[in-house]
């Protein structure tokens, strides 16, 4: 029943799509994205990769050459005037699973429908928290194996929730904030609210300035109190960013840690060259609940992350891109530190947007 609902919707979006072409409305857009990874364990593949034994990560027979989508996805958006002053805006978005992979053919994504004023734009639906939205352009690796994520928490994408963002203040400054249903709470399990917040500086795509910064506040949502710092300037040719955060587990305020990232990239008569290295001490991140074999309960936490790469457009619609990735850790269980299983991941993809 759930995937029929699904495909109905997205051939609502297609109609949709369809009729937009004929008269100005809707805009129909999508990605098309496809990689070509070789790992050793498995542990940082996209969650859908066909082969991959999601309950044993750290199994070593999860190494191996695989085709992972790196979230095809298909949308529909748009906006309509409605009085003076009061635009109405709309998305729906769905993931494309049937390129590579397992599980349902569409997932949803950030869907929403909302109002847009002079005090402000509100959002009711399913969308990115402005916790995760405040890393801006901070990761370079973004929907990959090597996305922020395999060391972060909170990078998340829920629903049953209210968003607001401010207009620019002074053309600098925006104030966001989520607030999700307790209703609807299916991570956390507490009777606390479930909100985020942030407030961000300059400007993420620097068209207007070659600077963004950001604070941020997660309570809750994800299973994790969190609050992180986020910055990143141009420089001619060159990129320099970095994030910082701070997590602590909502239930058991024992688990905690930080974790932080550095990068930069290099454009290279359009070649974007780019370096990230990442550490982690908290252990939310899925590369370390991937090889920590047996769930083992593990303190003092070192996880290392290093990633390199290159991309290109060959068109405004078409990117490919090769990149190397490292992760390597250990912990220490029982008293005894334990080494976590490296991973080595080499990765060639290409992404066709429209």
């Amino acid at each position: 029943m759930k995937k029929t609902l699904i495909s109905a919707s997205v051939a609502s979006v297609l109609a949709l799509a369809s009729f937009g072409a004929l008269a100005e409305g809707p805009s129909f857009y999508g990605r098309l994205e496809l990689a070509l990874t070789n790992t050793e364990t498995g542990a940082t593949l996209q969650g859908g990769t066909n082969g991959v034994d999601t309950s044993n990560y750290a199994d070593e027979n999860n190494s191996g050459t695989y085709l992972e989508n790196n979230f095809s996805l298909l949308g529909v958006k748009g906006s309509e005037k409605i009085a003076d002053g009061f635009e109405a805006i709309y998305q729906m978005e769905f993931q494309v699973e049937n390129t590579s992979g397992t599980g349902d053919v569409f997932k949803a994504r950030n869907t929403f429908i909302g109002l847009k004023t002079n005090a402000g734009t509100v959002l009711v639906g399913r969308n990115d928290t402005v916790f995760k939205q405040a890393e801006g352009g901070v990761d370079i690796f973004g929907n990959t194996n090597a996305d922020i994520d395999r060391l972060l928490t909170a990078q998340t994408r829920t629903a049953d929730g209210v968003w607001y963002y401010s207009p620019k203040i002074a053309g600098l400054i925006t104030l966001n904030a989520n607030y999700q249903f307790d209703g609807n709470d299916t991570t956390a399990k507490t009777s606390e609210s479930l909100y985020a917040l942030s407030a961000t500086l300059g400007d993420s795509k620097f068209k207007e300035q070659i600077y963004y910064a950001a604070v941020a506040y997660n309570k809750g949502i994800a299973g994790v109190d969190a609050y992180r710092l986020v910055g990143q300037v141009k420089l001619g040719q060159f990129k320099v960013g970095g994030l910082f955060q701070n997590a602590e587990d909502v239930v058991n305020n024992d688990i905690d840690g930080n974790t932080y990232y550095v990068n930069v990239s290099y454009d290279l008569n359009g070649v974007n060259l780019k370096a990230e290295y990442g550490a982690d001490d908290a252990g939310f991140g899925s590369y370390y609940k991937n090889v920590n074999k047996g769930g083992l309960t593990g303190t003092d936490i070192d996880v290392q992350n290093f990633n390199v790469g290159a991309d290109y457009r060959l068109a405004k619609s078409t990117m490919v891109y090769g990149q190397y990735a490292m992760y390597r850790g250990d912990h220490v269980v029982a008293g005894n530190k334990v080494d976590l299983q490296d991973d080595n991941v080499f990765s060639v993809g290409v992404r066709y947007d429209f």
